[in-house]
């Protein structure tokens, strides 16, 4: 039974996005979608001294244009330089810092992407490649996108031939369950509630950051304080 997620590309994401990622057979990054500010589209949060810090891409926006988040992108090419060495200063003393380090040091330090979601890419596929995730990314433009919100996740889903769509909880309150079930395609609604805690550098402790911190202070033990990876 093929399973099929579909998301928009997010900044250095949390775990439960890379347990989404990891629960399917093909995660379709949807960037067709309007790209939408104050969102996890060019940003996430980090662990530090002072308590939750934000990791900000800056982006051009369009006014009112309607800007998809593909069409998006970076307006200041210094903005890897500024964020590696925010992340250095914070996670030097974590227990695997200096095992990762020179991985993500490249990823920042040689990121030259222009639009905002091949920086998404960039980071979600060197990360999944670090899990282990051999899940296939794919990009919605791939697909000829119709009908409405439903419609066009529906249709994705049907085009790939996918059995089972999984979808975050968020989305219940606007899919509609009914032409999925009409079709015969079952829906699966991801639980992000019970992850284990683990060792944080700064407490109290923080579920939803990116997963640099999880990487970062278990290292090699980072599976067991992620979903997907339970059964194996």
């Amino acid at each position: 039974m093929k399973k099929n997620a579909i998301s928009q590309s997010n900044y250095i994401p949390w775990k439960g996005y890379f347990d989404a990622i990891n629960s399917v057979d093909e995660f379709v990054l949807y960037d067709d979608m309007q790209y939408t500010k104050r969102d996890w589209r060019n940003r996430n949060k980090i662990k530090t001294v002072s308590g939750l810090q934000w990791l900000t891409i800056p982006v051009e926006v369009k006014g009112k244009y309607y800007q998809k988040i593909c069409e998006t992108k970076i307006s200041d090419k210094n903005w890897n330089v500024e964020h590696w060495d925010t992340i250095k200063h914070n996670y030097l003393k974590t227990p695997f810092f200096k095992v990762y380090k020179d991985l993500f040091e490249e990823l920042y330090l040689n990121c030259n992407e222009t639009y905002l979601s091949q920086v998404n890419y960039r980071f979600i596929n060197a990360i999944c490649k670090l899990l282990d995730i051999n899940t296939k990314l794919i990009w919605s433009g791939n697909y000829e996108l119709r009908g409405d919100k439903s419609e066009k996740l529906l249709n994705i889903c049907l085009d790939n031939g996918a059995a089972a769509y999984f979808s975050g909880p968020a989305a219940k309150e606007y899919l509609d369950e009914n032409i999925f079930k009409s079709t015969g395609l079952e829906i699966v609604w991801f639980d992000y509630s019970g992850y284990k805690e683990y060792t944080q550098l700064y407490p109290p402790f923080e579920h939803g950051v990116s997963i640099l911190d999880l990487i970062f202070n278990t290292g090699p033990n980072i599976k067991e304080y992620m979903k997907s990876f339970e059964n194996d």
